[in-house]
């Protein structure tokens, strides 16, 4: 029996993950700090909070690393790594769904949707919460309140699955059950 009335999980780096090996290949192949300028907080949380649409974040990022056929280029690429979803953990929440609700809780651009849809995940979760819809972003406790609500269960009865550790300690202290997620072990630990 699941001991909790809903899990909230994050979607990317527990659900779907990433190739991070190309990511790397990319930044080597053209000296650019893809990465570390993609997520820099000035330009991806106007996409994150639906402010921009993932089109205009890339080319704000291209803009960063110099703005000219090279760099756009680079972006291109780094958009379009491949990304799949977990098997097991795609299993194991289906399995839970048995019993409770499952709610995705992401920090995702306008292109979330679409993601789902090529992962074959549109109608997986009970329901989607996503930061470019409804306007706020993990840790902010209003994307937690949503999605416990969304899922109909008090957020003290609710399990909180992410990769991120503040996005976790936000979830527990709205007075969730929370996992910090590194391994699938660490969800089957939590549910067990």
């Amino acid at each position: 029996m699941i001991p909790y009335d809903a899990v909230l999980t994050d979607f990317d780096g527990v659900l779907r993950h990433f190739d991070h090996a190309a990511q790397a290949e990319i930044e080597a192949r053209y000296g650019l700090p893809l990465t570390k300028t993609a997520f820099d907080p000035e330009l991806i949380l106007p996409a994150t909070l639906g402010e921009r649409t993932e089109a205009e974040w890339a080319e704000s990022v291209a803009v960063a690393l110099g703005g000219d056929e090279r760099a756009r280029r680079a972006v291109a690429e780094f958009v379009e790594i491949r990304f799949w979803v977990d098997e097991q953990v795609r299993e194991l929440l289906a399995r839970v769904q048995e019993h409770v609700p499952v709610v995705i809780v992401t920090n995702a651009m306008d292109t979330l949707e679409s993601h789902l849809d090529l992962l074959g995940l549109t109608y997986f979760a009970d329901a989607v919460v996503s930061s470019a819809r409804v306007g706020v972003a993990k840790p902010d406790r209003r994307i937690y309140e949503i999605a416990a609500e969304l899922a109909g269960a008090a957020p003290e009865r609710c399990l909180f699955v992410d990769d991120r550790p503040q996005n976790v300690e936000a979830a527990v202290a709205l007075g969730m059950t929370g996992v910090h997620y590194r391994t699938f072990t660490d969800l089957t630990a939590a549910l067990t």
